[in-house]
């Protein structure tokens, strides 16, 4: 049991990940590179600040900051600088590498007898992981719904004309420039925000807990998506929940089978595959069963 609920929680937590990497890669519609720093930037801003005695909540709120200031300096090399958006995404990603060596003081940093979103409060009275699933679950309800009130608004609505058609964006005097840059800042700040509450989970931050974030970012999205299909834009946030915890169980399940942690980033690569593929699969299958219907009508 305990296992199961671990599970959900660590899909819950997780899927904010997928939340902030959804703003870039299906609104916006190219991939955001800088996210594998910004992860491990809200962490260690988060876990360095826990350090020094600040309220976990304004932790938080920091790292969200720091990930949103990323966004911008990504946004910036991209807009203003004409640098393509996945060269500018590294060049901010390998300039945080050694910003988080600092704000650590080193590769890595516990939070062994600190007080954390997970640990204090009603957090100690609840069942073992209870605590994670109703974090994770809050988090993501106000996430959720703050993005559907954002995406709907008229200022939502001119930032989702610019990844569908910036031409014609730019056409009906929306500043295309700055709704990219507006949606590195928010995705970056969300991803920033999720590596904090992560760190707070897994009890410390490390300077390469990034490695392979986007594809963990990118199954939560592609799993929901084949899992429910075509959805509208609000169900389509809370698919990437549902896709995330089905990842996390996908995981569970390998590693069950006897696969060892070291082989995580490979098995996440590999789930991302075959997510990706299921079109081509069911498109494959599909054929052949017409294929097999029409010699049969023949025969």
């Amino acid at each position: 049991m305990n296992i199961i609920v671990s599970t959900i929680g660590q899909g819950l937590i997780w899927a904010i990940l997928g939340l902030g990497l959804f703003i870039t890669f299906r609104i916006l519609n190219f991939a955001d590179m800088s996210v594998e720093g910004t992860f491990p930037l809200g962490a260690a801003t988060a876990v360095a600040l826990i350090h020094q005695g600040i309220n976990p909540y304004l932790a938080m709120l920091a790292a969200f900051l720091t990930g949103s200031l990323a966004g911008m300096v990504t946004g910036l090399l991209y807009t203003k600088g004409n640098i393509p958006i996945l060269l500018a995404g590294i060049l901010t990603m390998t300039a945080i590498f050694s910003i988080n060596l600092r704000i650590l003081n080193g590769s890595n940093l516990s939070l062994l007898n600190q007080h954390t979103l997970l640990n204090s409060g009603i957090m100690k009275s609840l069942p073992p992981y209870f605590n994670t699933v109703l974090t994770g679950l809050l988090v993501i309800i106000i996430l959720i719904g703050l993005l559907i009130y954002f995406l709907q608004s008229e200022f939502g609505q001119a930032f989702i004309a610019t990844g569908d058609n910036p031409i014609m964006a730019r056409s009906l005097g929306i500043k295309t420039d700055a709704m990219i840059i507006l949606g590195l800042m928010l995705s970056n700040g969300l991803i920033a925000f999720g590596g904090a509450l992560v760190a707070q989970n897994n009890g410390f931050a490390d300077v390469n807990m990034g490695i392979g974030i986007i594809v963990i970012a990118l199954a939560s999205i592609i799993i929901g998506e084949v899992a429910f299909g075509n959805l509208n834009l609000n169900n389509r946030l809370v698919a990437i929940v549902v896709g995330s915890i089905m990842y996390r169980f996908v995981l569970l399940f390998v590693m069950q089978l006897g696969f060892a942690a070291n082989d995580l980033n490979l098995l996440s690569a590999i789930v991302l595959a075959l997510a990706l593929l299921s079109p081509k699969f069911r498109h494959f299958f599909g054929f052949t069963r017409i294929l097999k219907g029409v010699s049969r009508s023949h025969a």
